[in-house]
């Protein structure tokens, strides 16, 4: 992974620090800290930071609103 897919993992988790438990909070830290020292972060780190992302970044399910968007079919006598 990149330094630029390690940046936007960062951001975005930094909006969901609230939610984090202990363990995640305490691993969040040492990411930022890790940043700040403008390191690269190793394959394990990355896989790490990886995981607690996609456990917080849920993609929203658009089908459910296929049904506001739809044409109003017409009945013609």
């Amino acid at each position: 992974m990149s330094y630029r897919d390690q940046v936007k993992y960062l951001e975005f988790l930094r909006k969901c620090e609230h939610k984090f438990d202990r363990k995640e909070a305490e691993d969040f830290k040492m990411f930022l800290k890790m940043q700040k020292d403008d390191e690269e972060f190793d394959s394990v780190t990355m896989k790490k930071l990886k995981s607690l992302y996609d456990k917080f970044n849920v993609p929203v399910d658009r089908s459910k609103y296929d049904a506001f968007f739809k044409k109003k079919e017409t009945e013609q006598n």
